[in-house]
């Protein structure tokens, strides 16, 4: 999650919200972030894969319904598991045929290979020596692509230590927020970046403190980026863990930057969400029903952001036309690419892994390759996977909505 929220940024980190957070990333909002910080909540997540691309089948079905192509006779395919089961910290990988994979023969894996292209960037030992083959293979016929995989990986069905192939899949996403450089009437909520000896006291001033107590205001003094117009967009930022900001500077001039993740006050992430349940104040968590609840009750909505200790700090990055189309940076230190990566626990793969994913659900039908390139402190799990959505409104609405049931493998070299 873009430090999601540890994250690296972690993500950070979108995502009904019993949940939660980045990502910095991630383990990283609002109207559109309003309604997208249901997801944040929940997972701490541009538009979701096209049709052609997301197959309306069920994500699990009988092994043999998803075909498998033939192998060359200069590309042997090994069909049969003939590797050992692996454990993880949180996880264990058991190998399976190819044909186990739903959906395999349908992938465009050519929108995967730039999320790995940009993870060779940054490669594990165990994946770095075959980054100038995904470079070679980059651009070439998806046929191509899969074939090189069948030849040179190996399939292992993700599970948790009990044994258990079912998880949960969030989304999370990047805000786009409008905001001033400076304090003005209807922009009067800031977002600062990491304070001066931020580290000398731990945990940090909490999100309660931080408004009502001189000694944090007097430490964030001068450390102001910008101010939004509503705190829940605020609060949406915080999870998420990073969020394109259209910022009017004190000339008039407009301009788009990015709000990355740069630290936390090192408090845990609470959700506000799952508190006015335990409360029985509300019974629909998600941001349409929270902010039901905040329109009727406009004097406890101090009381309930107050519920989530955890501010995050930001650092502002410049958007130019090299990397207006990429991501905010997840924990493995490289650009986020939408719909091709996820936020997972590390203890339960490494970073840079290439992942088979498959869920379905009322939100959306996923069977594709993704990578490993983002945590979060609400990612926890041997199956767990918050999915990165992408930029804006439609992205949000996306990462707001989605909590369904995941199945993964992981595709190791040979």
């Amino acid at each position: 999650m873009i430090s999601k929220m540890t994250k690296a940024s972690n993500a950070s980190k979108i995502k009904p919200i019993m949940h939660t957070l980045p990502g910095p990333l991630r383990c990283t909002l609002h109207a559109f972030g309003l309604l997208a910080i249901v997801g944040s909540l929940i997972s701490c997540g541009v538009m979701g894969p096209s049709a052609s691309h997301s197959p309306s089948t069920l994500p699990y079905p009988p092994t043999a319904s998803a075909p498998v192509p033939q192998a060359s006779a200069t590309a042997p395919q090994a069909e049969g598991p003939t590797a050992a089961v692996r454990v993880q910290a949180k996880s264990r990988w058991v190998p399976v045929s190819w044909s186990e994979l739903p959906g395999w023969t349908q992938d465009n894996l050519q929108e995967a290979w730039a999320a790995w292209l940009l993870s060779c960037q940054r490669p594990t030992t165990a994946n770095a020596a075959l980054c100038p083959e995904v470079a070679r293979l980059n651009g070439a016929p998806a046929p191509a692509q899969q074939q090189w995989l069948m030849q040179h990986f190996q399939p292992y069905r993700v599970e948790t230590l009990q044994g258990a192939s079912e998880g949960l899949l969030t989304s999370y996403y990047e805000p786009v927020l409008e905001a001033s450089r400076l304090p003005r009437p209807g922009y009067s909520v800031p977002l600062y970046s990491v304070p001066s000896g931020l580290g000398q006291r731990k945990p940090w001033f909490s999100r309660e403190e931080i408004e009502t107590q001189a000694a944090a205001r007097n430490a964030l003094k001068g450390k102001e980026l910008v101010y939004l117009a509503d705190p829940v967009d605020a609060m949406v930022l915080h999870i998420q863990g990073s969020g394109r900001i259209r910022v009017t500077e004190a000339d008039g001039r407009v301009r788009t930057v990015r709000l990355a993740f740069a630290g936390t006050n090192d408090h845990p992430y609470k959700s506000i969400g799952s508190w006015l349940l335990e409360q029985g104040l509300t019974r629909d968590a998600t941001w349409p029903g929270i902010k039901a609840w905040i329109a009727k009750n406009p004097q406890r909505l101090n009381e309930l952001l107050w519920k989530n200790p955890r501010v995050v700090f930001f650092k502002e990055e410049v958007l130019s036309s090299t990397n207006i189309e990429q991501g905010p940076k997840g924990a493995q230190g490289v650009p986020l690419t939408a719909g091709r990566s996820i936020a997972i626990d590390p203890g339960s793969m490494p970073y840079g892994t290439p992942v088979w994913l498959a869920s379905s659900g009322p939100q959306i039908a996923l069977q594709k390759l993704v990578l490993a390139q983002d945590t979060g402190s609400a990612i926890v799990g041997g199956v767990r996977a918050d999915y990165f959505a992408g930029a804006g409104a439609a992205a949000g609405e996306l990462a707001g909505r989605l909590k369904q049931p995941l199945r993964m493998w992981v595709l190791l070299p040979r």
